[in-house]
């Protein structure tokens, strides 16, 4: 898509490294990762039902899931 190879990608990294520092991009890192958590958390409701029907359906194989 864009043509980057894995050396145009290693040089990007040590470009970044360089300007933030190693301490800054793990804090951004981690920052990242829990708000991607906190997203998926909150999106947890909806696949929370869809489990519990998932779980329905093969416990008992005559009740056919709902559609959405």
């Amino acid at each position: 898509m864009f043509g980057l190879g894995p050396t145009e990608l290693i040089i990007i990294l040590v470009i970044i490294i360089i300007v933030f520092g190693v301490g800054r991009i793990s804090k951004i890192g981690g920052e990242l990762g829990s708000g991607i958590k906190a997203f998926k958390d909150g999106l947890g409701v909806d696949e929370e039902k869809e489990t519990e029907t998932d779980t329905k359906a093969e416990a008992d194989p005559e009740v056919e899931p709902e559609e959405k």
